[in-house]
């Protein structure tokens, strides 16, 4: 057996950050990015970093520039306007996917993704297609949270696996790690979700796919610098498109057996 075949695929060196591209959206997060991206570099040195900046008039862009010009392996992708989160990672996908990194990973800005837990993710791929990082697995855990944010997370991931009939704990993740075969067959271009909701999309997505997805525990850390993105609007769109999605699931399962019923 080669030693890629030996680790699911993928080439050994995965598991140390070769061939890893870490893609990170920002828009105003000039007091976060440049330890975010230190500390990756110093968790899995052999990875790539590629920060995703909306034109952030805090500055974002320009210091993940200076960021960029004294290290070859972070990279920096600056996009016209804030167009969401759902879009950023598309283009860094696309940009990832170009350039033939072997996996490409979710990873927030504002430090509530510890990088030191990317090993454990990247340790995972060889028996999936897709790694969630996961809050809501036995051993997975939030720091610094108010009651009504656990209550709201929790809720909404059960709202996603009752609607959707998906066995996930935490779809609504942002830390994650995706094989580039995966996301090639994705369909990339026809998720319409630009929100947060893009996390359930491509998970979703990934297991109607017949992909083998993982979770694996991680310890989520509120931010301490800068404002939370997340809103009301960004609430309401994802649970929206959860409940057409589900409704869609029902109905396309209701002909089905109707068809089969006529034959």
């Amino acid at each position: 057996m080669s030693e890629v075949e030996a680790h699911g695929g993928l080439p050994a060196q995965v598991a140390r950050g070769a061939g890893v591209l870490v893609v990170v959206p920002t828009y105003q997060e000039r007091l976060n990015v440049a330890d975010v991206v230190r500390r990756l570099r110093a968790a899995v040195p052999l990875a790539h970093v590629l920060v995703v900046d909306d034109n952030s008039p805090d500055g974002t862009g320009d210091l993940a520039d200076d960021l960029a010009a004294s290290d070859p392996a972070v990279h920096v992708l600056h996009r016209a306007a804030k167009e969401g989160l759902g879009l950023a990672y598309r283009a860094g996908f696309g940009w990832g996917l170009e350039r033939g990194y072997d996996v490409l990973v979710e990873m927030d800005a504002d430090g509530s993704h510890q990088p030191e837990q990317l090993p454990t993710l990247l340790a995972a791929l060889p028996g999936a297609d897709l790694v969630l990082g996961s809050r809501w697995v036995p051993g997975g855990s939030v720091v610094n949270w108010p009651v009504r944010r656990r209550l709201l997370s929790q809720g909404g991931n059960t709202y996603v696996r009752r609607a959707l009939r998906i066995n996930l704990r935490d779809a609504t993740g942002g830390f994650r790690a995706f094989r580039r075969t995966t996301l090639e067959k994705l369909d990339l271009d026809g998720v319409a979700s630009h929100g947060y909701c893009f996390q359930v999309d491509l998970a979703w997505r990934t297991v109607q796919a017949g992909f083998r997805v993982v979770e694996v525990p991680i310890e989520f850390v509120e931010r301490v610098r800068g404002e939370s993105k997340m809103s009301g609007d960004i609430v309401r769109e994802a649970l929206w498109r959860v409940t057409v999605w589900g409704a869609q699931l029902r109905t396309d399962r209701l002909r089905g057996r109707a068809d089969d019923g006529r034959g």
